[in-house]
């Protein structure tokens, strides 16, 4: 009797086919994320490198910014991060919020980096106000929520944000420096009309364009 499985070469096709469709359907808007009060964060945007993504809430009336940042780092035991440099455009002055797995509990670590120098990258506190801070992972992507203190009547903030692929006691080891790693920058928009980004959300042109390094 002739079996009716497929060949290997066509179950390894509709393998693809199928991890292709999933991949393609990670967008911002497929992801339906809520701040800290449950609420759903009013926007979202694919952000253009890493395979990321940024769901955020701009509350004006007190100058806050609620963010949840998306990304799965390169390995299991890597680790993922976003910020904001509220003094520049680059690494330098940068307030970063990291986040990858403990070892042993599994569980999700957030430290803060108050990024001063190139070679001051250690756990410190942030120049600016941050509150809700945590972190979750889910089927190897991970999440990092925290509501940060923007400056009053500000329209943008520039944001940076990155992936490594490991952690070695508890210290955030370097990440890659290919194309991707490097255009890891951009600017946030409050207000004002955006273009590009995934359905639904938004990516300020100037996102688009920056090609700045973000090291670690």
């Amino acid at each position: 009797m002739a079996s009716s499985s497929p060949p290997p070469s066509l179950f390894f096709l509709l393998l693809l086919a199928l991890f292709a469709a999933t991949a393609s359907c990670l967008t911002c808007t497929t992801q339906k994320l809520t701040d800290s009060n449950k609420k759903l964060f009013s926007n979202c945007l694919d952000l253009p490198s890493l395979d990321s993504f940024l769901h955020w809430t701009h509350d004006p009336a007190n100058a806050s910014l609620s963010v949840a940042f998306v990304a799965a780092p390169p390995n299991p035991g890597g680790w993922v991060s976003w910020g904001i440099n509220p003094s520049g455009t680059g690494m330098v002055g940068a307030q970063v919020l990291a986040a990858y797995k403990a070892e042993g509990t599994g569980a999700v670590t957030v430290k803060t980096l108050d990024l001063k120098s190139y070679s001051a990258i250690v756990p410190g506190k942030l120049s600016l106000d941050v509150w809700d801070m945590r972190g979750e992972e889910v089927r190897g992507v991970i999440r990092i929520f925290a509501t940060v203190k923007v400056p009053d009547k500000a329209e943008s903030v520039n944001q940076v944000w990155q992936v490594g692929p490991s952690v070695t006691a508890g210290r955030i080891d370097r990440h890659d420096f290919a194309p991707p790693n490097i255009n890891a920058k951009g600017v946030l928009s409050f207000n004002g009309s955006q273009s590009g980004g995934g359905g639904g959300g938004a990516v300020d042109p100037v996102t688009m364009k920056k090609n700045v390094s973000f090291f670690f």
